[in-house]
C-alpha cells in the first residue's frame, strides 16, 4: 500500500489477515520455517538496509546500523528459534489439592492479528523485533513503519512481501493519519513504539475496541555516577550510549547526576572522548549520524537556544553543520529545571550535567520525576548499587554501562508508567503476544460432588474446615 491508504483499505487488509488466521494456525514447523526464511532474506539485504537508513537520515553510521538494526535482529531470530519449542510447550500440573484428582494445563495460543507501529529512530530493529515475537507466537501481522524513513519503510515492505504471503504479514505505508486509523482498528493486540505523547493517543484510539496494547515509549533516562567511580570510565560508557545514532535512542542517557566537584573533570574527559573516537571533526566523519529531519533538528536547537538565553553554560564538544543536520555532542551545565531540555525527552546528542551531593540525593532526584525507561548507575560499592536498584523504578537498568541491557534476549524490555507498558524480547515477547489459556481436566470422580445442594452435615464440616 502507498500513502493513499485509508480506513477502508486498512479494514480490508485486517479482514483478509483475520480470515487467514482463522483458517490455519501456524504450527511449530511453520513458525520455525518463517523465521528461518526471514533471517536469510534479511541478512542478504543487510547492506541495502544500512544504505536506505543512511539516505533517510541524511547520514547514518553504517557500522551502527549493522550493529543496532542488523545484528540485533539476527540475534533475536536465532535466540527465538533456539527456544521456541520450549516456549510453545504446554505446562501441566496437579490441580489444587481440594480439587484432586483433577489436573490443570496452560496452553499457549496466538492472539490472532497483531498490529505493529514502528518508529523512525531504529526503523528496522523496532519493526522486526516485535514482528519476530508475533510470528513466533503464531500470529498474523499488520505493520505500519515510520513515514519519516520512507526508503527503509519501502524496503521493509519489499522484504516482508518476499518472505510472507499477503494474508500472513501486511505492510501499510502512510503518515500520521494512517497511524491514527491503524490505532483504531479492532486488532487482537497493538504494539506501538514511539513518544509518550503519541503513546497516549494510540492508547485512547485503541480503547473503544478494548484492544490490548504494548507501549514502548521513552522519557528522561538518568545516569548516576557515584563519588568514587572513575570519571574517565563513566564518560567512556555514557558517551558511547549517548552518541550512538546521535542520541536518537529511546534509552540513551538523558542527563547525568554526579558530584558537583566532578563536573569539570567530566567535561574534560568528554572532550578527550570526542577527540579519541571522532577525531574532532564530526561533520566529515561517517561514524557520526545526522539528525533525521529538519523538524527534529530545529527542536533540539530550540532547547539549546532557550537554555543559553536562561544563563546555562553550553559546551559544544565539536563543530556541527546545520545544512547537513549534524548537531554536535553538547554538554549543558547549570540548566534550570523549568527549561524544556530538563522537562522533555531530549532524543539527541545534548547531555545536561546535574550536580548532586550524594547518591541518595540522586535517588531522590530521580524519584521526584516520572519513571524512566532506563536507568544507569556507575558504582563499585555493591551495597550502594543495591540501594539504587531497590529504591528506584525504571523500565530497565544497566550497572556500570549504558544501553546494553536492551541487547540481552533473555531479559524483558519495556517501560513503566509514562515510559511504557508491557515488555518483549525473547520469551517475554512470545508471552506478550500469546494467550496463556488455562485448562482444567476433571476426573471421572470429583470431590466437588460433596459441595452440592442439598447441603447437610458433610457440607457443614467441609465449610468449617475450609474457612477455619
Amino acid at each position: 500500500m502507498d500513502t493513499t491508504t485509508n480506513s477502508t483499505d486498512l479494514n480490508t487488509t485486517l479482514a483478509r489477515l483475520r480470515a487467514a488466521q482463522k483458517r490455519i494456525v501456524p504450527d511449530y514447523a511453520q513458525r520455525m520455517n518463517d523465521l528461518k526464511r526471514l533471517r536469510a532474506a534479511f541478512k542478504a539485504r543487510s547492506e541495502e538496509f544500512a544504505a536506505a537508513m543512511s539516505a533517510d537520515f541524511g547520514r547514518r553510521s553504517r557500522h551502527e546500523s549493522l550493529l543496532s538494526d542488523t545484528f540485533t535482529v539476527l540475534k533475536e531470530i536465532d535466540y527465538t528459534r533456539a527456544h521456541l519449542r520450549g516456549w510453545m510447550r504446554s505446562r501441566r500440573a496437579l490441580a489444587d489439592w481440594l480439587f484432586w484428582p483433577a489436573t490443570t494445563q496452560v496452553r499457549y495460543q496466538p492472539l490472532g492479528v497483531v498490529g505493529i507501529i514502528a518508529p523512525w529512530n531504529y526503523p528496522v530493529n523496532l519493526a522486526l523485533k516485535p514482528l519476530i515475537a508475533a510470528i513466533a507466537a503464531g500470529n498474523h501481522v499488520m505493520l505500519k513503519p515510520s513515514e519519516h524513513t520512507p526508503r527503509t519503510s519501502e524496503l521493509l515492505k519489499a522484504l516482508l512481501a518476499e518472505v510472507f504471503p499477503a494474508d500472513r504479514v501486511a505492510v501499510v505505508l502512510g503518515g500520521p493519519e494512517v497511524a491514527a486509523a491503524f490505532s483504531a482498528l479492532p486488532l487482537d493486540h497493538l504494539f506501538f513504539t514511539g513518544s509518550t505523547a503519541v503513546g497516549r493517543k494510540v492508547m485512547a484510539a485503541a480503547a473503544p475496541n478494548l484492544t490490548p496494547v504494548t507501549l514502548e515509549l521513552g522519557g528522561k533516562s538518568p545516569a548516576i555516577v557515584a563519588p568514587d567511580y572513575p570519571i574517565a570510565t563513566a564518560v567512556d560508557r555514557i558517551a558511547a550510549g549517548k552518541f550512538l545514532n546521535a542520541g536518537q535512542t529511546c534509552i540513551a542517557p538523558d542527563y547525568v547526576l554526579l558530584p558537583k566537584a566532578s563536573i569539570p573533570a567530566f567535561v574534560e574527559e568528554m572532550k578527550k572522548y570526542l577527540a579519541r573516537h571522532y577525531g574532532g571533526d564530526i561533520v566529515a566523519n561517517p561514524d557520526y549520524s545526522s539528525i533525521v529531519n529538519a523538524g527534529q533538528y530545529s527542536r533540539l536547537k530550540g532547547y539549546l537556544d532557550q537554555a543559553h538565553a536562561a544563563g546555562a553554560k553550553i559546551v559544544e564538544l565539536a563543530a556541527g553543520d546545520a545544512g547537513q543536520r549534524v548537531l554536535p555532542p553538547t554538554l549543558v551545565l547549570d540548566a534550570r529545571e523549568d527549561l524544556a531540555l530538563m522537562q522533555d525527552e531530549i532524543f539527541g546528542p545534548i547531555l545536561p550535567l546535574v550536580g548532586v551531593d550524594s547518591v541518595d540525593a540522586a535517588i531522590d532526584y530521580v524519584n521526584a520525576r516520572p519513571r524512566p525507561l532506563a536507568l544507569y548507575h556507575f558504582d563499585r560499592d555493591r551495597a550502594r548499587t543495591r540501594r539504587v536498584l531497590e529504591r528506584t523504578i525504571a523500565g530497565g537498568v544497566s550497572v556500570n554501562d549504558t544501553v546494553m541491557h536492551f541487547a540481552q534476549s533473555a531479559l524483558p524490555f519495556g517501560g513503566i508508567g509514562p515510559s511504557g507498558m508491557g515488555a518483549y524480547h525473547g520469551r517475554a515477547g512470545f508471552l506478550a503476544l500469546s494467550k496463556a489459556k488455562p485448562v482444567l481436566y476433571q476426573a471421572r470422580w470429583t470431590s466437588m460432588k460433596l459441595m452440592r445442594p442439598p447441603y447437610g452435615k458433610v457440607a457443614d464440616f467441609l465449610v468449617r474446615f475450609l474457612t477455619r
